[in-house]
């Protein structure tokens, strides 16, 4: 899937890096910087450092630090949004749609650790309107996606009546919680606790 478009481009300033996908590299770099030292933190200096081009050669793809943490969100919630319709396509009934929905959120969590953190517990509002735009319709897709999964479950007698609001915020509101606690690499995966998740909402929802 082609990554999603940010906002409409500034005219670039500088020389553009000499070194391969240097874009992403920046938004790379500079998600792992705002996870590990913060927004405030972290200066254009270290992440041109970090990447190894000049702080001038940053300019050439972004005007400012600002719009480097509004792709990063946008960047982050494109690829989940892409990754979990994927896991999503092709499901017998509405719980194992459930269970992949919620699986392949923490596997796209965890792989992409760094730009969930950025955008989960980072240094806060969008303000490029076009790009807080597509922001709010990738999240908005992907809620949707999950209402939809409820929707049908309870439709079908699979799941009991419930508010498919509410169960929906819980499910995300537990998923997303896993960015205050959960480290990769460090014991089970994340995708294992969103499994056991899931059968907890499960063991709720069945009719």
């Amino acid at each position: 899937m082609p990554e999603p478009s940010t906002a409409a481009k500034p005219r670039r300033q500088g020389r553009p890096p000499t070194i391969a996908n240097a874009r992403d590299r920046i938004l790379d770099d500079a998600a792992r910087l705002f996870a590990r030292d913060g927004y405030d933190g972290t200066s254009l200096g270290e992440l041109a450092a970090s990447v190894g081009i000049t702080k001038a050669a940053i300019y050439h793809y972004f005007p400012n630090k600002q719009e480097i943490y509004e792709a990063i969100i946008v960047r982050t919630l494109g690829g989940l949004r892409h990754h979990v319709s994927q896991a999503t396509a092709q499901v017998s009934g509405p719980d194992e749609a459930l269970a992949r929905f919620m699986t392949a959120h923490a596997d796209f969590f965890e792989e992409h650790y760094d730009g969930f953190l950025t955008m989960l517990v980072g240094y806060g509002g969008m303000e490029n309107v076009v790009m807080l735009a597509e922001a709010q319709k990738l999240r908005d897709e992907h809620e949707q996606a999950l209402r939809q999964i409820i929707a049908e479950g309870i439709a079908k007698g699979v799941f009991r009546l419930v508010d498919i609001d509410t169960t929906s915020r819980a499910v995300l509101s537990m998923l997303n919680w896993m960015v205050r606690w959960f480290k990769p690499g460090k014991g089970r995966r994340a995708a294992s606790f969103a499994q056991d998740y899931c059968d907890l909402m499960l063991g709720g929802l069945r009719s």
